[in-house]
């Protein structure tokens, strides 16, 4: 659910670009593309979470316009096909909204549609979410039958009151069946928990986790509630835990995980050996990828450029302009003098950090721009490295946005 924003006052197509306005020279010089990924984004939910500052939308599941959405999809990733053709993709996540309200022929046709149009990996990985509240029998082993190859459950908690309070559509009994179906159809699974929630207790949390980890989850997201902007919490605040509450949660959470054989290989996400996300990954990584759908994002690299975009955030007037070959609304060039913020913005949430020798590979620029922020990092305990590698620290992890902040780009004199 990376690239996806909550909806823009404008909201307006751009026309489209020949691909020759992406190839002309520039100011950088890649020396190989990244690898490439691919999003796609069903912004549909039964009900809006109080919490939630994504692109998503109320519907009913019987009122899903599934065969219009998935025909502007195909249209909106044929328009973009100049921009990788070519180009393998190395893993594909269906995000939300609440994917799993499409029906899982509909999620058939979308793949179907997806491998005839691109050239994906042989072990290509294909997450789709699930919410419990969608959940019925067999409906998950349908989504593995159609080529899923993962499913990212979003439980949340399991705590009914919790769940009320977070606003969701399931209770206890529905989460426990649907992580169940989802350990019975997939070899590799993500369950989604949160934490801090309003008037939690460490008590609560550790119930929470051991209920989980009793599932035995492969792959376990673990989140810190957050009140986003433009949001019903933001309106109404629910009762905050105190910093020092959540900071014993976290190491309640990553004590627990860590008894249980899954290690913490980023900030908010804890696998067994061979079972980290390779879609995320590629995010931190700070890989390309390709977002179609409403509202959905996409960073794309060309030898000379890194560009980001986004598609139309409102479902109808997306799929009108991706029908005319126009649904991206916001596009700009990455300036050399953020590339850095943004590589570090990435690679630092990741416990084993990065070779230096990568920010030049998706930069394009000499590892020496990121001298004084590393400089800074390892005198402040943050960060640790060597001549070939670095990594954050456990005070690193835990103060991620002082670390990541160091390597802002310089501000201007004029503000």
């Amino acid at each position: 659910m990376i690239p996806i924003m909550a909806p823009s006052a404008s909201d307006q197509p751009l026309p489209p670009r020949d691909i020759q306005h992406y190839m002309r020279p520039g100011l950088l010089q890649l020396s190989a593309l990244p690898p490439l990924s691919l999003y796609v984004h069903l912004p549909w939910c039964l009900k809006k979470c109080p919490y939630c500052d994504f692109n998503s939308h109320e519907m009913r599941a019987a009122e899903l316009p599934e065969q219009a959405y998935l025909t502007a999809l195909l249209a909106d990733l044929e328009a973009s096909l100049p921009l990788v053709w070519g180009r393998v993709v190395q893993s594909i996540f269906i995000g939300g909204g609440t994917p799993s309200l499409f029906s899982p022929q509909a999620i058939d046709q979308l793949l179907a549609g997806l491998r005839a149009r691109l050239r994906l990996a042989a072990d290509c990985e294909i997450t789709l979410e699930a919410n419990p509240g969608t959940f019925e029998t067999d409906r998950f082993k349908a989504f593995r039958a159609a080529g899923v190859t993962r499913l990212s459950v979003g439980v949340q908690s399991f705590n009914d009151d919790f769940l009320r309070a977070l606003g969701r559509v399931h209770d206890r009994a529905q989460a426990l069946a649907a992580v169940q179906e989802a350990a019975a159809a997939f070899d590799t699974f993500n369950l989604d928990l949160m934490y801090a929630l309003p008037g939690q207790t460490l008590a609560e949390l550790r119930q929470d986790v051991a209920t989980a980890l009793a599932l035995a989850p492969p792959h376990l997201s673990i989140y810190h509630l957050t009140i986003e902007p433009n949001t019903f919490f933001a309106k109404y605040p629910p009762a905050a835990v105190d910093d020092d509450t959540a900071a014993d949660m976290l190491d309640l959470i990553t004590d627990m995980t860590g008894q249980a054989g899954l290690g913490r290989y980023e900030v908010s996400a804890y696998a067994r050996s061979g079972h980290a996300c390779a879609h995320n990954l590629n995010y931190w990584q700070f890989g390309d990828y390709l977002g179609i759908g409403a509202g959905a994002h996409s960073k794309l690299s060309f030898a000379h450029r890194v560009v980001r975009q986004v598609r139309l955030q409102n479902p109808a007037r997306y799929m009108t302009q991706a029908l005319a070959g126009s649904a991206v609304t916001q596009e700009h060039e990455v300036s050399r003098a953020d590339l850095p913020f943004e590589f570090m913005l990435n690679a630092l949430r990741l416990a084993d950090g990065f070779d230096l020798s990568l920010f030049s590979e998706r930069t394009g620029l000499a590892s020496t721009a990121l001298a004084d922020g590393l400089e800074q990092a390892e005198r402040q305990g943050l960060l640790t490295r060597d001549l070939v590698r670095a990594r954050p620290t456990a005070r690193g992890f835990d103060f991620l946005n002082d670390l990541q902040s160091l390597f802002l780009p310089p501000r201007r004199a004029d503000g």
